[in-house]
């Protein structure tokens, strides 16, 4: 293996690159700086890639490389753009440290994916009106096997099918995804194939169950049957009288047989899930946020289909405990990369860059006509492209703003899950101390432009931070680089991140919970009646405000960043009481006088003296005592003699 190198092409003299400081700089082997390398200087191209491990700094002509590549009999290049990211910009100065930083992160190895191969044999249903589904059908069957759905009162022209199969009948409900549909109906009516004339239909049947690879809907003007059906593979949906929309189903549908890999988006741990305790509910939160319904409750915790998932990121970025983390990739690489694209910059400029977040098709395709046709990309600004725009959440924005970047952008596409970046972006500027992150939606490269021109505010100063840990510890790491940790940060409501409130005059001390916090924040002493709270765990999952009967505790959402919200603190503690027989100390003071209070000679059990007694007496003491008093109910008389085979034989014999 020899080391990558980094062919660099000016693109016939359209950009400034300094080959030598970007080799400085990043450490790879960088050639002389070309001008026409998929045309001119092809011959150059292919000497390198002769040698492999190639590195080209052209996206354009990619296709153009690996024909190369192929016809050389060598390893695919590695592909990095410059040009369009960095290299065409009207602004004025050295484009070096962006280039340099883009270099820097390209070079980073990046994680395995993990998939799961689904198998789709081809088994296909179509429901809608009889001529839409019966003209699907008809393209469609020499290629898959073929079964339309069509309303119990469809009547049939008069022809014959053989070709596939036509039910009639209402479609109940509707499971799974590609290759693993299961599809359950109502009315369910077959085809007789016999005799003569129209065709006759078996008596209807309701329960009827199959499964099915693809699932095609051409059903006008109804809902559809799943949630966010355009993330649902293997569901092809569109309006029929749209021929264009009809004819990229067909073809899409024709395309669904065969082995697929199926990519496993999010990892789960769930032990760490605070959904809920005993069946009380917490933290909905991933819940409230998938669009797919891919979550759903499993007893304490939430259980994720990978099968249905689309990979948006959702649920990972609002997740308070870690139990989901995005997984394609994980949250370490995206904040390694951060931490690279901040580090590099800083070897070649002073002035702290803008980060841009965006994703793979509309925000680089926004990005690529700019540079093109547009101002280009100031040259503080470094793009980052990534997988789903709805996991880069909060502790992603504050980790970039703690390795360097003067601000975050979000660039959302039209596919972008909405509903949850938001408050991820309140969270971010509520915890940086100023609106340093935002969110832009421009619709073409003009107003990209004009977004990106806007002024953000300056003056934030921070010593750049090593982003290691879980997301939760790197919020917290960002926040102390970017606030003062004297007193503790207000948070929006719904926020990961507080402090609980006690009422001291209702708190019984019942610690019922210590038992059910998920996280532990809230802890006992096992040596005395004692409440216990550790600021830094708790996920604010609110499970115990639920299970508090004497609705004694409060959610109060904050980041406390000093060293105390780190050890627990006492919330409040109580002198045990001491058994009235042996003195050994058990409960709760205040618990058993109220006890004693409200019992003693108002309870049909507790009405004389002796049994009042009873409730301020240890385990042991009211043991012995009830089994010493005059009605002892563990009293009982000699033990009778055991009955034997040979006392009923003889029983027997004397009758």
């Amino acid at each position: 293996m020899t080391d990558t190198k980094l062919l660099l092409c000016d693109c016939r003299k359209s950009q400034a690159i300094d080959s030598q400081q970007l080799q400085d700089v990043t450490g790879i082997s960088c050639s002389r700086v070309h001008t026409e390398l998929c045309r001119a200087e092809a011959t150059i191209a292919e000497e390198a890639l002769q040698a492999g491990n190639v590195l080209i700094a052209c996206t354009q002509e990619r296709s153009f490389f690996q024909e190369i590549a192929a016809d050389l009999d060598a390893e695919d290049p590695a592909f990095i753009d410059l040009r369009d990211r960095a290299g065409w910009t009207e602004g004025s100065g050295s484009t070096s440290p962006k280039m340099a930083a883009l270099i820097a992160e390209a070079l980073l190895p990046a994680p395995g994916e993990k998939v799961v191969d689904v198998v789709s044999e081809g088994t296909c249903i179509i429901i809608g009106e009889t001529g839409d589904a019966i003209a699907a059908a008809e393209h469609l069957c020499d290629m898959l096997s073929v079964t339309v759905l069509l309303a119990p009162e469809a009547e049939l022209p008069v022809s014959d099918y053989r070709r596939y199969d036509i039910v009639r009948g209402r479609m109940k409900s509707a499971t799974g995804s590609l290759g693993q549909f299961k599809v359950a109906f109502d009315a369910l009516q077959e085809r007789i194939p016999g005799g003569r004339g129209a065709f006759n239909w078996t008596e209807p049947r309701n329960g009827g169950r199959t499964e099915c690879d693809i699932l095609i809907d051409f059903r006008r003007a109804s809902q559809p049957l799943f949630p966010a059906p355009e993330k649902r593979e293997g569901y092809l949906r569109a309006d029929p009288g749209n021929m264009e929309a009809r004819t990229k189903t067909l073809l899409e549908a024709s395309q669904l047989t065969g082995t697929f890999e199926k990519p496993i988006y999010v990892k789960q741990n769930e032990g760490l899930c605070a959904h809920s305790r005993a069946q009380k509910t917490g933290c909905t939160r991933c819940l409230d946020l998938c669009p797919t319904g891919a979550i759903t409750p499993a007893g304490d915790h939430v259980a994720v289909d990978a099968m249905i998932c689309a990979g948006c990121g959702s649920c990972a970025s609002v997740c308070p405990s870690g139990a989901i983390t995005y997984d394609a990739p994980p949250p370490e690489h995206v904040f390694k990369r951060l931490q690279t694209l901040g580090a590099t910059w800083r070897k070649l400029s002073a002035a702290p860059p803008h980060l841009l977040v965006h994703d793979a098709k509309h925000g680089l395709d926004l990005i690529r006509l700019s540079a093109r046709y547009g101002k280009g990309l100031p040259l503080d600004v470094i793009p980052m492209e990534v997988t789903a725009l709805a996991g880069f959440g909060h502790a992603e924005m504050l980790a970039a703003l703690a390795s360097g970047f003067q601000s975050v952008t979000v660039l959302l596409a039209p596919e972008t899950e909405r509903d949850g970046l938001p408050f991820q972006t309140d969270l971010a500027n509520a915890i940086a101390g100023d609106d340093l992150v935002r969110l832009i939606e421009p619709v073409d490269p003009d107003q990209l432009d004009e977004l990106l021109a806007v002024e953000t505010q300056t003056g934030l100063t921070v010593q750049p931070i090593l982003p290691l840990g879980s997301r939760r510890q790197i919020t917290r790491l960002a926040a102390k680089a970017l606030n003062d940790a004297a007193e503790p940060v207000p948070l929006p409501a719904g926020a990961p991140y507080g402090a609980v409130s006690l009422n001291l005059d209702s708190c019984t001390l019942c610690l019922s919970c210590v038992s059910l916090c998920p996280s532990g924040a809230l802890k006992e002493n096992p040596d005395m009646p004692q409440l216990r709270f550790q600021e830094d765990a708790c996920l604010q999952c609110g499970i115990c405000t639920t299970i508090c009967p004497e609705s004694a505790l409060t959610l109060e959402p904050r980041l406390n960043l000093s060293d105390d919200a780190l050890t627990p603190k006492v919330l409040k503690e109580e002198e045990p009481f001491k058994c009235i027989e042996c003195g050994k100390p058990f409960g709760v003071r205040s618990m058993v006088e109220r006890m004693t209070e409200k019992l003693a000679g108002k309870h049909g059990m507790f009405q004389d003296n002796k049994a009042a007694k009873l409730i301020q007496m240890c385990d042991d003491c009211r043991v012995n005592a009830v089994y010493h008093s005059e009605n002892n109910p563990f009293a009982m008389g000699e033990r009778p003699a055991v009955r034997t085979t040979d006392d009923y034989i003889s029983k027997r014999r004397d009758h």
